[in-house]
């Protein structure tokens, strides 16, 4: 049976990639008409992001990277910048 979620409730939920990673949290959803088309993930402290990104405060994420939403995001690695990419 498909669980439907409202947005209010997507907003604060912590991310992380399929390799265990925490990610970060939603800020907020980026919408069409009709769909989710991303998400902004902000980088908070611990975070992935934090330790990547120096002077962004976050990432968006295309809602095609979203493997799965429960009581955590779940992103592919790829949505994820290297390390490497960021010097």
């Amino acid at each position: 049976m498909l669980r439907m979620k409202k947005l209010s409730e997507i907003y604060g939920m912590k991310v992380y990639t399929d390799e265990g990673d925490f990610f970060g949290e939603v800020e907020e959803s980026v919408l069409t008409s009709t769909k989710v088309h991303s998400w902004r993930v902000k980088a908070v402290r611990g975070s992935y992001l934090q330790k990547v990104l120096t002077n962004a405060k976050g990432v968006i994420v295309p809602h095609t990277l979203v493997k799965s939403m429960g009581d955590v995001m779940l992103i592919s690695k790829s949505a994820a910048p290297a390390i490497s990419d960021m010097e």
